[in-house]
């Protein structure tokens, strides 16, 4: 199958210029054409009020029921806090070796833990996830080098602490 394109869906607002810096650095990770464009979801349905969070499991299906492409890598972009059954809080996931994906920007921010506001580390930690993410749907798993963009994060610390790029060995599973 020939990629033809990286779609990023926004659903929420999220600032023009942040998704301008993501498609640019997602296309050179990539070294695909990536379009970013709005999408439209009643969230509600995917909201766990026990929880107050929404569910992830059902957001990625719908995006890869609904918005997804055979010829397409697709990731929806939300701002909300998003959890699956066995995990308190995800910043997003993917189908690995599939066509969708989600990334949340809810968790990446200082200001959730109490620190003061950094945009350009909001900005890095967002980048890092939806690359991370992408990554998943072309098949890459997990990686142990601790600055490689999919190595795993259980914490926004663990994000701060990698690359937004592929290392050597993930770039040559790529292809």
């Amino acid at each position: 199958m020939n990629l033809e394109y990286i779609n990023l869906i926004s659903f929420g607002y999220f600032e023009k210029g942040l998704l301008e810096l993501v498609a640019n650095d997602v296309k050179k990770e990539f070294l695909l054409p990536v379009i970013y464009r709005e999408g439209h979801l009643d969230l509600s349905e995917f909201y766990d009020p026990g929880r107050r969070q929404y569910d992830g499991n059902k957001l990625l299906k719908t995006i890869d029921s609904k918005f997804a492409f055979d010829n397409d890598k697709t990731l929806g972009l939300f701002n909300v806090d998003l959890y699956i059954p066995i995990l308190t809080y995800i910043f997003g996931q993917a189908y690995l070796n599939g066509r969708a994906g989600i990334v949340s920007i809810s968790r990446l921010s200082n200001e959730r833990y109490g620190i003061k506001a950094d945009d350009k580390q909001l900005v890095d930690r967002f980048r890092k996830e939806v690359i991370h993410e992408l990554g998943h749907t072309f098949g890459l798993i997990h990686c142990k080098n601790s600055t490689c963009v999919m190595r795993s994060s259980t914490y926004v610390e663990d994000i701060d602490q990698k690359n937004h790029q592929l290392c050597e060995k993930c770039r040559g599973q790529l292809g």
